[in-house]
């Protein structure tokens, strides 16, 4: 698999190949949009043509010329929530890890994405197995010989033992209790709550943020952009970095972005009511980077 080696297990190397979902193939139509969007508790129905919109200029903000892009197709079996592709699978040193949903209604997500990686040629590592559960969305590279992994609703002790097991000893796991917050059927991933920009600076909900964790990030010698509280429900924590300090950003986090531009940081920001706020996945959901350059 071309994503091995330490360029791989990084969060802000520049990205130079990513797999996305459209949501032409995720949401399918309005109709079906109308018949599922309750039941997998999104916020509201997204607008299936607004949503086509918002999706092309967010892929015009990730996609520089150079990038290889990777489109996974409409599979059975999968629903709204697969637009949010970095849930079920995650980099690891020798391969694509597949993923075990905590989310039931998404379990069919990491098998879709394991004939899609076969079809590619992109080598698949392992797969987290009952009654293991993990979630891509818990799983942040704090650098190339240090994973943290968030341990909630969506990814359990078993999942992160698993995750440890396939990454093998040279690789420190750090497991990251997370709040109870609003309960299991929220949206609440690790990065909800935490998004590394650069290999010094990273966006941070600071009340949610466990004490050992901020501890180990300044350790690590981090500085740390704080969201305010106004701008948490918005998703200014959730920041996709598409190479050391260039971010893209969810609109209406203006705070957290003249913080971040303070900091240094080329901030992008898009549209996504449709895509992001109905559903609760801001850029890092919508993308699962699988090869990044050095940093």
């Amino acid at each position: 698999m071309r994503a091995t080696g330490p360029s791989a297990r990084t969060e802000v190397g520049r990205v130079v190949e990513i797999v996305l979902k459209h949501p032409h193939e995720a949401f399918g139509s309005q109709a079906r949009i109308e018949a599922e969007w309750r039941a997998l508790h999104f916020a509201g129905p997204p607008d299936f043509e607004r949503a086509l919109d918002e999706y092309a200029a967010f892929v015009d903000l990730v996609g520089p010329m150079g990038l290889t892009l990777r489109c996974l197709s409409e599979t059975p079996g999968t629903g709204l929530d697969s637009v949010y592709v970095r849930d079920a699978s995650v980099v690891g040193p020798d391969g694509m890890i597949l993923c075990a949903m905590g989310k039931p209604a998404r379990a069919a997500e990491p098998d879709a994405q394991a004939a899609a990686f076969a079809a590619w040629g992109i080598r698949v590592a392992g797969a987290i197995a009952p009654p293991g559960l993990l979630e891509g969305g818990d799983v942040v590279w704090l650098d190339d010989e240090t994973v943290l992994v968030g341990r909630g609703y969506r990814t359990n002790d078993a999942g992160i033992e698993q995750l440890r097991q396939l990454l093998g000893r040279a690789i420190e796991v750090v497991s990251v209790p997370l709040p109870h917050w609003r309960g299991p059927a929220d949206v609440f991933h690790l990065m909800s709550i935490l998004s590394p920009v650069d290999r010094d600076l990273a966006v941070v909900y600071a009340p949610l943020l466990p004490v050992p964790l901020r501890e180990l990030l300044l350790a690590r010698g981090l500085t740390l952009i704080e969201v305010p509280d106004a701008e948490f429900d918005s998703m200014g924590a959730n920041v996709l970095a598409t190479s050391p300090r260039r971010a893209v950003m969810l609109d209406g986090n203006p705070v957290t972005r003249r913080r971040l531009e303070a900091a240094g940081a080329d901030v992008h920001v898009y549209t996504g009511r449709e895509i992001s706020v109905k559903g609760g996945g801001g850029p890092t959901c919508l993308t699962r980077p699988i090869r990044r350059g050095a940093v």
